[in-house]
C-alpha cells in the first residue's frame, strides 16, 4: 500500500511539473473549412515539437474557430488540427525566439477524401473530449475496452457509477436517461442493465454524457442523459469492419460484430450484426438481523448464501437505407432487432439462527429461470435543408415492440441443522409474459438568424402501452394450483405530448442559450382482479414546464466560464408501477408500487475551463419526491422485500475537476475527480429519514504510444463510501490495463486487455433503519482477460456526405424492463 501511495505521489508531482513551466511565447491561429469557408469550432488543436512531433499541448478551438497556445519555451513547433469529417492539417514550422508571439494564420481543413485506413484509425482521438454542453467518451480509444461490454465502458466514464444491480448514477445522482443513437432505450431497471451488460463495446463509437440537456431533449432524467452512439460509416463505396473477442473470466465469453456500408451519390445502405455469448455468476451473501420490536434484543439471524449462474446468447441486428432525393432532402428507414434468450439458475442456503448465533434450521432453495426477450423497431426519418446557412426541418416516426417470455421454477427444502429433512419441500412455478408497444413521432425545426443567433423549435408525441401477466402456481397433492395471493395481471397506458422552443446567440465574448419545454402526461393503470383481489385502477393527468438557461463567457484565451440551469422530471419505470412479485427465495422478493409519483429536479452548474485542458465544475440540485429502492420486512414472517417508493427530498452538491494533458512525449493522461454530498430528508416506513453522506469518485486513464504500431493503456477508478437511499455503500475500486498492435498494413488491430486485475470491485452495502439491519456482499465475474481482433476493409470513394442520424423516439424507451440480470 505504501508503494502505491508513493507511486501516486510521484505521478502527481510529474503532472504538476509538466504544466508549471513559466514561459511567455505564444502561438495563435484559426480554423476554417477549406471548401465552404465555414468556421470550424470545437476542433482538436495540438501543439507538436517540430523536431520529433512530440505532443506539447492540446486544446479546442473556440466558437469563432480561434486557438492559442501560451507560455511556450523557445523552440520550433508545428500545429496539428483535427475535426470529424475533415482530414488532419499541419501548419508550417514556426519558431519561438525570445518569447515571441507568432500566428500560423488560418488553417484550412479539407473535407475527408483519404483512403480508408486514414479514416478508420484515428490514433489522435483521446478517450475523453470536453464540449460546452457535453462530455464525449471515445470507446475505441481505450485499449481495455476491447472485449468488454457497454456497461464496462460506462463504469470507466467520468462521473458515472454503477451499483450491484446495474443501476446507473451520474455525479452521485440516479435516474439517468439512457439513449441509443439519440432515441431513448425504452428500457429500465434490471432489463436496461441486462441490455448494456450483453451489448459488446465493439458496436459503440461514442458515449455522450449531458448533465443538463437543453429543451430540445425530453425532460426526463434528473441527473441528465447518456447517449450511446453506435458505429456508422460515412465513407462512400463499399466498406466495413469485423471484430471478434475471446474473453476469459471464471467462465468464457465471446463478442462478435460485423458492420457493412455501401454509399453512392443517391443512397446509403448499411447493416450491423453482432452476436454475444455471455456467461457469468453472482456470489451473494445477505445477513439479516431481526430484533424484538419493543426491547430491540436480537432474536433471529438469517445468514444467506446464494450462487447464481446466468448465460445469454444475444443477437443484435440493425439495417437501414437513406435516399438522397436531392442535395437538400433525405429520407430514410431503419430496422432494428434484438433477440436474447438467457437462462438463470441459483442455489441458495439460508441458515436460520437464534440470537446467539446457533443454527435452528436451514432452507435450501433452488431456482431456475428461462427468458426470451425480443425487441423490434422501425424508424422513418426525413430531413430537408432549406439553405446553406443551416435552416432545416427533420422528422422521425418510430414503432417499437418489446416481448418477453419468462418461466420460473422454485423449490424450497426445509432442513434440520444436520441437513436432514425437517418438513416437506414446496414447489412454485411462474409464467410471466409481458409486452410493450411504443408509438412515437417528432418534428424539429432549426433556423439560423443574423448576428450569430439561432432558434430551434419542435413537437413530439408518444403513446406507450404495457401488458404484464404473472401467473404463479403451487404444487399440491391435488396438482398445480393457482396462487391467487401473488398472481397478477397489470395493464398500463401512457401518452406524453411535448413542445419546445430554444434560442441561442453569441454577443462578443458572451454566449446565451434559453429554452422552454412543455410536457403533458396522461397515464392510466389497470390491475385486473382475481378470486382474492378486486379490480383496481388509477388515472393521472399532469402538465409541466421545464425551462433551461445557459450562459458562457470567454474572458480571454485562457479562461472560459459557463453557468447553466435546468428543471427535469423522472417518471416511474413502467414495471415499477406494476405490483408483481419477483422471488429470490421464500423469504426474499421484490414487488412493484402503483402509488409511485414522478420526481422533479432543479439543478444548476457553474464551470471554468483553463487553457482547454482543465475543467472545474460546481453543481447543486434539489429533487422532490425522490423514488428509490426501499428495503422493508415483515417481522412476524421473517420476510424481507424490496420496492420502489417516494422517500424524501434530496439535495446534491458537488465539485468535479477534469484534466487531459501529456506527461511525456509518449504518455498522456486524463484525470477526473468528483466530490459529492447527498442529503435525504423525508418519511419512510412511518419513521423520519434524515441521512447525509459525502462521496468521492475518481477515474484515471493513462495512454502510452510507442513505435511500430504499439500502444498501451492503464486505467482505474475509485469510489468511496456513500449512500443510495437507505443503503450505505462501501468503497469500490478497479484497475484495468491493455496493450495494442496495428497489423496487416494498419487495417487490423490486435488488443489484449485485463479488467479488474486485483478483483477489487466487490459490492458491500449495509442498511440500519428502524427494525431493518441488513448486510449485503456481492461478487461478479468481473476479473477478465480479453483478446480482440478487428479488421477494416473496403474501397471508399471521394466526396463524402453526412449521414442522417437514425431515430427520434423520446424518453419512453429508457423506462421499459425487457430482461433480467
Amino acid at each position: 500500500m505504501k508503494s502505491i501511495k508513493l507511486l501516486l505521489t510521484l505521478f502527481v508531482l510529474i503532472n504538476c511539473i509538466s504544466i508549471s513551466y513559466s514561459q511567455s511565447g505564444k502561438i495563435t491561429g484559426s480554423l476554417k473549412d477549406g471548401g465552404n469557408q465555414k468556421i470550424i469550432d470545437a476542433a482538436t488543436v495540438s501543439l507538436l515539437r517540430s523536431k520529433d512531433s512530440t505532443l506539447i499541448k492540446s486544446s479546442l478551438a473556440d466558437q469563432n474557430g480561434n486557438f492559442v497556445f501560451e507560455n511556450l519555451k523557445d523552440n520550433t513547433y508545428l500545429v496539428r488540427a483535427t475535426s470529424i469529417g475533415h482530414t488532419v492539417i499541419y501548419s508550417k514550422p514556426v519558431n519561438i525566439l525570445n518569447s515571441s508571439a507568432v500566428s500560423v494564420g488560418t488553417l484550412q481543413l479539407i473535407t475527408q477524401t483519404k483512403v480508408l485506413k486514414e479514416v478508420a484509425i484515428n490514433t489522435n482521438k483521446p478517450f475523453i473530449e470536453r464540449k460546452i454542453d457535453k462530455t464525449i467518451v471515445n470507446v475505441d480509444a481505450l485499449i481495455s475496452n476491447a472485449g468488454s461490454t457497454v456497461m464496462d465502458v460506462l463504469e470507466k466514464s467520468p462521473g458515472v457509477s454503477v451499483d450491484k444491480d446495474g443501476n446507473i448514477s451520474l455525479k452521485g445522482k440516479q435516474a439517468v436517461t439512457i439513449m441509443l443513437d439519440g432515441k431513448p432505450a425504452y428500457l429500465s431497471g434490471e432489463q436496461l442493465a441486462n441490455l448494456l451488460k450483453n451489448m459488446p463495446s465493439s458496436n459503440i463509437d461514442q458515449i455522450e454524457i449531458m448533465t443538463n440537456p437543453s429543451a430540445k431533449y425530453d425532460a426526463s432524467g434528473n441527473s441528465g442523459i447518456i447517449n450511446i452512439k453506435t458505429k456508422k460509416n460515412k465513407l462512400k463505396g463499399f466498406n466495413g469492419n469485423l471484430s471478434t473477442s475471446y474473453i476469459q473470466g471464471v467462465y468464457w465469453k465471446n463478442n462478435n460484430s460485423l458492420n457493412l456500408n455501401y454509399r453512392n451519390g443517391k443512397f446509403n445502405l448499411f447493416g450491423n450484426y453482432s452476436y454475444s455469448h455471455w456467461s457469468g455468476f453472482e456470489d451473494l451473501k445477505i445477513v439479516r438481523n431481526f430484533r424484538n420490536t419493543t426491547t430491540k434484543a436480537l432474536e433471529t439471524i438469517f445468514e444467506q448464501y446464494s450462487y447464481m449462474r446466468h448465460t445469454s446468447d444475444e443477437h443484435n441486428i440493425k439495417t437501414g437505407i437513406d435516399f438522397y432525393l436531392n442535395k437538400k432532402t433525405t429520407i430514410g428507414i431503419v430496422l432494428s432487432g434484438i433477440i436474447n434468450p438467457d437462462n438463470h439458475s441459483g442455489d441458495n442456503n439460508t441458515y436460520l439462527k437464534d440470537g446467539n448465533g446457533t443454527i435452528d434450521s436451514i432452507v435450501y432453495a433452488t431456482n431456475s429461470q428461462k427468458n426470451k426477450s425480443t425487441n423490434f423497431g422501425t424508424n422513418l426519418n426525413f430531413r430537408h435543408q432549406f439553405d446553406s446557412l443551416g435552416t432545416e426541418v427533420t422528422a422521425d416516426a418510430d414503432y417499437i415492440t418489446y416481448n418477453q417470455k419468462q418461466n420460473q421454477y422454485f423449490v424450497n427444502n426445509f432442513l434440520n441443522p444436520d441437513r436432514t429433512v425437517r418438513s416437506p419441500f414446496t414447489e412454485l412455478r411462474g409464467d410471466l409474459p409481458s409486452q410493450v408497444k411504443i408509438y412515437s413521432a417528432k418534428l424539429d425545426f432549426t433556423k439560423p438568424l443574423k448576428k450569430n443567433a439561432k432558434i430551434e423549435a419542435g413537437l413530439k408525441s408518444s403513446y406507450v402501452t404495457t401488458d404484464n401477466d404473472a401467473g404463479y402456481e403451487n404444487n399440491t397433492a391435488a396438482g398445480w394450483v393457482t396462487d391467487a395471493t401473488i398472481t397478477n395481471h397489470f395493464i398500463y397506458d401512457e401518452n406524453i405530448n411535448a413542445a419546445y422552443i430554444n434560442a441561442n446567440k453569441q454577443i462578443k465574448k458572451w454566449g446565451i442559450q434559453a429554452g422552454l419545454r412543455l410536457e403533458n402526461t396522461v397515464a392510466q393503470g389497470h390491475q385486473l382482479g382475481n378470486s382474492l383481489s378486486p379490480d383496481s385502477s388509477f388515472k393521472r393527468n399532469y402538465t409541466n414546464l421545464f425551462p433551461t438557461l445557459y450562459v458562457s463567457y470567454d474572458m480571454n484565451k485562457t479562461n472560459t466560464f459557463s453557468v447553466n440551469y435546468g428543471r427535469r422530471i423522472d417518471r416511474p419505470d413502467y414495471q415499477d408501477l406494476n405490483p408483481f412479485y419477483y422471488f429470490l427465495d421464500k423469504y426474499t422478493y421484490q414487488v412493484g408500487n402503483t402509488l409511485l409519483k414522478p420526481q422533479f429536479t432543479n439543478s444548476i452548474e457553474l464551470s471554468h475551463t483553463y487553457k482547454g485542458f482543465l475543467t472545474t465544475t460546481l453543481n447543486y440540485s434539489k429533487t422532490k419526491d425522490v423514488f428509490a429502492d426501499v428495503l422493508d420486512q415483515i417481522n412476524s414472517e421473517r420476510k424481507t422485500f424490496v420496492r420502489k417508493d417516494n422517500i424524501a427530498t434530496k439535495t446534491n452538491a458537488g465539485i468535479a475537476v477534469s484534466a487531459y494533458f501529456p506527461v511525456t512525449k509518449f504518455w498522456t493522461t486524463n484525470i477526473y475527480g468528483n466530490v459529492v454530498n447527498d442529503t435525504y430528508k423525508g418519511a419512510l416506513n412511518g419513521g423520519v429519514l434524515n441521512v447525509n453522506s459525502t462521496l468521492f469518485m475518481t477515474n484515471i486513464n493513462n495512454q502510452f504510444k510507442f513505435k511500430k504500431g504499439w500502444s498501451a493503456e492503464m486505467s482505474g477508478f475509485y469510489r468511496s463510501k456513500g449512500i443510495e437511499g437507505q443503503i450505505v455503500v462501501h468503497p469500490m475500486w478497479q484497475v484495468s490495463s491493455g496493450v495494442q498492435k496495428q497489423v496487416l498494413k494498419d487495417k487490423g488491430t490486435v488488443k489484449l486487455s485485463f479488467s479488474d486485475i486485483f478483483k477489487s470491485q466487490t459490492f458491500i452495502g449495509t442498511v440500519k433503519y428502524q427494525d431493518i439491519d441488513i448486510y449485503i456482499r456481492s461478487n461478479n465475474d468481473r476479473r477478465r482477460a480479453s483478446l480482440t481482433f478487428t479488421y477494416r476493409f473496403g474501397k471508399p470513394m471521394k466526396n463524402q456526405d453526412q449521414h442522417r442520424k437514425a431515430g427520434g423516439a423520446g424518453d419512453e424507451q429508457s423506462r421499459v424492463k425487457s430482461g433480467n440480470n
